[in-house]
């Protein structure tokens, strides 16, 4: 955590920022290591040029703060105190000279903005969020390793969802199975609501769950992660339960063969775009490029969709330590909705493959 706060610090010095206010929890977490959803209460972490930074949290999670590793001041503050007031002493007891502030424009709201415009109104503000997000683009080994573990228990929550598939189940019976599951093996967090879609509701790339039962003859999308010591998975597999027509055939080897070619492309110096670009004009070239609507992947970590993003006109090139998603679909209403989804680690001589679940159909 040192060096994640001290390069912040380099990037503030450079720029003549005298005080990042961070909001966060994401934030806050990588560069504190304590982590928090204090839902409409405040959480900030307050960083300097050469001062020493304080932690900002509600009064009742200053022990949790403390037990986290983290070891210079925190503002513990109860509910019927002012944390900007708190906030404003301490910043001052530290430094007069505040001409600069950054914070995440993107998550900051207005109201908080406004307090901390009051305490400075001569201040101008950048934006700390391109820095913050360059620097969690790179994973460090403890960060590979935790990925890899929360890879794993995705693997494992896609191998239950398989065998709960039964004609008559719903999608909600099958959801709740997964995470019943993963309870057991100690995740209490998933990533993002699990997905599980039957039949035609799989041709909706962001469909929710319901109760819908599965029939034979459906393609059933998983589409989940479970996160570890603060840090994501996501992992998207497409199943059959009993035999599919050649149209559904024809569509899921479209998506794996896209698929496939993305990672192969996936290598340290090759652009985003060329990555996305190879999956997309083979799904193109079948005749379904209409049919796959979204970005090739995205940035995984703390957060479920972080840098880089897997676009047509991201020229941004691969490095080392970039973890990512590579989930191209193929979403054709009343005949088929398909998506696979990998993450991937990129190395000196390309990519390692963290999620495991086998891609070749299974059928069910």
């Amino acid at each position: 955590m040192q060096n994640r706060m001290a390069n912040l610090s380099k990037w503030m010095k450079e720029n003549q920022i005298d005080v990042s206010v961070i909001t966060s929890t994401e934030n806050v977490f990588y560069l504190s290591g304590f982590y928090s959803d204090p839902h409409e209460r405040l959480l900030g972490l307050v960083l300097f040029q050469e001062e020493e930074p304080f932690l900002v949290c509600p009064a009742m999670e200053k022990g949790d703060a403390k037990r986290s590793g983290w070891d210079y001041d925190i503002i513990g503050y109860t509910d019927i105190e002012n944390p900007w007031d708190l906030i404003h002493k301490k910043i001052k007891a530290r430094t007069n000279k505040i001409t600069k502030v950054a914070i995440e424009k993107e998550h900051l709201n207005v109201e908080r903005y406004e307090a901390l415009n009051t305490m400075f109104p001569n201040t101008t503000y950048a934006s700390a969020e391109e820095k913050l997000q360059q620097l969690r683009m790179i994973k460090d080994d403890k960060e590979m390793s935790i990925l890899r573990e929360a890879c794993k228990l995705a693997d494992y929550a896609v191998e239950v969802g398989c065998s709960e598939i039964r004609e008559g189940k719903t999608e909600l019976e099958i959801v709740a199975a997964i995470e019943f599951e993963l309870k057991k093996k100690g995740i209490t967090d998933m990533s993002f609501a699990t997905m599980v879609l039957t039949g035609a509701n799989g041709a909706s790339p962001h469909g929710t769950p319901g109760m819908t039962k599965i029939q034979k003859g459906d393609l059933v999308l998983f589409d989940l992660g479970v996160i570890v010591d603060g840090y994501c998975s996501d992992i998207t597999r497409t199943v059959a339960f009993g035999d599919i027509n050649d149209k559904q055939q024809e569509i899921y080897d479209t998506v794996l063969k896209a698929q496939l070619a993305a990672i192969d492309a996936s290598k340290s110096g090759v652009t985003c775009s060329e990555v996305d670009l190879t999956a997309r004009k083979i799904i193109s070239d079948a005749g379904y490029g209409e049919y796959f609507p979204h970005r090739l992947g995205h940035g995984l970590g703390i957060g479920v969709h972080e840098y880089p993003s897997l676009t047509e006109t991201n020229s941004l090139k691969l490095e080392p330590g970039m973890v990512y998603t590579i989930e191209p679909g193929i979403y054709v209403p009343n005949v088929a909705g398909v998506r696979i989804e990998d993450d991937v680690l990129v190395t000196e001589n390309g990519v390692e493959i963290l999620t495991k679940f086998p891609k070749e159909l299974q059928k069910i």
